[in-house]
């Protein structure tokens, strides 16, 4: 990644928005979208403990010294259409609140990252967020049904999987849960370990049960030199041991190896 994508939760806190040309406006408005205080001035926003600023002057020397001058301060910043000044980029959001997908990619191309949204916007149902929020509110029927992280881990990832009884990208899923919680036969793959043997180094590579595979096992067992752009297709969250350790967790274990 050439970038750490974060959620900053900005409701009711001070961010700065500097300049009155074309850039500032939408920069506003995303600021009081997500619930924070915009502030016009850099003084006052300093004063006010802003910890970000969106610099959209006209005049190209102006951003470059106010980013600097921020910067200094101690703010992250970041300066519109002029991503080399940027600490931060704003992505393109597709939002079924309260799911929201942010979209970039380092400032190389807003124009291709826009047509990314459009095309997926076509894909999320109306329904998602709706779907989100009762599986919040079903958590504590979640906990009693599946006591361990890794059975509702494996639970959830197979009714929200494609052709699954909570398919997140079919409408109505939402009103399918409270029957799904009742079916005793729901659930998910039983903890087992499974011999994963990969083939070549390239991710692009992967077959579509490899990647589900990584995508939700709960601890990999990882040889030495194993390639690292497979391992970033792996869970984010996923317990990582050496391949010859003897492991007594539960849930889905993969024993990664290369081919040959």
């Amino acid at each position: 990644m050439r970038a750490l994508p974060l959620f900053h939760r900005v409701a009711g806190r001070p961010v700065m928005v500097l300049g009155d040309g074309d850039g500032a406006e939408p920069k506003r408005r995303l600021v009081e979208r997500a619930g924070g205080a915009v502030i016009t001035d850099m003084a006052t926003g300093i004063a006010a403990g802003a910890r970000l600023a969106f610099v959209a002057h006209d005049d190209a020397a102006r951003c470059e010294a106010d980013a600097a001058r921020l910067r200094a301060a101690g703010l992250l910043v970041n300066v519109v259409d002029r991503p080399e000044l940027c600490d931060f980029t704003t992505p393109s959001l597709l939002e079924r609140d309260p799911i929201l997908i942010a979209i970039g990619s380092d400032g190389t191309s807003a124009g291709l990252v826009k047509q990314l949204r459009l095309r997926l916007e076509g894909l999320l149902p109306p329904g998602l967020g709706q779907l989100a929020l009762t599986l919040q509110s079903a958590r504590g029927a979640l906990r009693r049904r599946w006591p361990t992280g890794a059975e509702r881990r494996r639970a959830l990832d197979a009714a929200l999987a494609q052709g699954g009884v909570l398919d997140l990208l079919q409408e109505g899923a939402a009103a399918r849960v409270d029957a799904w919680l009742a079916d005793a036969n729901a659930g998910g793959a039983p903890a087992t370990t499974i011999d994963l043997v990969i083939a070549s180094d390239d991710p692009d590579d992967l077959t579509l049960r490899q990647a589900r595979l990584l995508g939700t096992a709960d601890v990999l067992l990882v040889p030495p030199g194993f390639p690292p752009k497979i391992l970033a297709r792996a869970r984010a969250d996923a317990i990582r041991l050496a391949w010859d350790d003897v492991s007594s967790r539960s849930g889905v274990i993969l024993r990664l190896r290369r081919a040959g």
